[in-house]
């Protein structure tokens, strides 16, 4: 996926409206969500390059595609200078498969930021537009992300001009972009161009204000 910036995306605009229209509790305060009920408010969906399921005690998100990327957001609720973690269980085959966060979607679209980290130590800051191939806005290597490729907790400054990712808690790198300033949070997986695709699950996803 990192060597080819002319990725397919999937997006089930209709789910994440349908999921949108639910209730949900506390939606205006920062959610928090450990995906034990159904019904909380992500995007979900099942076809033949990808699933965004609840299963496993978790939000599970498979990618069957080579090079494709899928992702779910919490309903269509925008935000704005967040701090957002998650913590993942990796059980892709592929070192190379990517999974991390969303965020400052705008609206329903496929402009925003992901950023996200593969089990080999790799990660990206990544800005998706509609109109234009995706920019890489910075790219690394971590000894950091590899030693805990299995499990690990991700985590997300998003704001005030600036994306700072962290993995159990250390700072791996930042960037600054100020061309989204708020919108939809999410959760995203992508496959590089092996055939053996990514999964991952999502557990204990949690949202501050950021400086809290």
């Amino acid at each position: 996926m990192k060597k080819n910036n002319s990725k397919i995306f999937v997006f089930i605009a209709v789910l994440v409206l349908a999921a949108a229209a639910c209730a949900i509790p506390g939606l205006n305060s920062l959610p928090k969500d450990d995906f034990s009920n159904p019904d909380s408010g992500w995007g979900i969906g099942t076809d033949s390059s990808s699933s965004v399921e609840y299963a496993n005690d978790g939000l599970e998100i498979i990618v069957y595609q080579p090079s494709y990327v899928t992702w779910s957001t919490f309903g269509l609720e925008t935000y704005e200078n967040t701090h957002i973690e998650v913590s993942v269980k990796n059980t892709s085959s592929d070192p190379e498969a990517m999974f991390g966060v969303v965020c400052n979607e705008q609206g329903d679209t496929q402009a925003f930021y992901y950023v996200g980290v593969s089990p080999s130590g790799y990660y990206a800051f990544i800005k998706s537009s509609v109109a234009l191939d995706d920019v890489y806005l910075k790219e690394g290597n971590s000894d950091l992300i590899s030693a805990s490729s299995s499990s690990m907790r991700i985590g997300l400054d998003c704001g005030n001009g600036t994306l700072a990712l962290y993995v159990n808690g250390q700072q791996i790198d930042s960037v600054s972009d100020a061309s989204y300033p708020s919108g939809v949070v999410g959760l995203f997986a992508a496959s590089d161009d092996q055939e053996s695709g990514a999964s991952v699950i999502f557990d204990d996803f949690v949202m501050t204000k950021l400086g809290e």
